[in-house]
């Protein structure tokens, strides 16, 4: 276990959660969301979790992020913030 990579991780991971909660665009939260999987992946292939990481890649970064937008496509705005 690396301690300064894992503290690296764990610090960008709060960081994405964070600034999903708190941006206000959707299409930005999505991207955000996106970076949040990709780190939990890093972070469970750092821990020896390789298959975890795999199946977080694939399902949550990849097409978790690709069917949020599809869905944000469908949707439109109702307010002009």
């Amino acid at each position: 276990m690396n301690v300064p990579f894992d503290l690296i991780l764990q610090i960008f991971i709060v960081i994405c959660a964070i600034a999903a909660i708190t941006v206000k665009d959707l299409l930005s939260a999505v991207m955000i969301l996106g970076a949040y999987s990709f780190f939990m992946c890093l972070m469970w292939a750092q821990m020896g979790a390789v298959d975890v990481a795999f199946t977080e890649a694939s399902v949550s970064a990849g097409i978790g992020t690709i069917l949020f937008i599809a869905a944000l496509m469908q949707t439109t705005r109702r307010s002009k913030d």
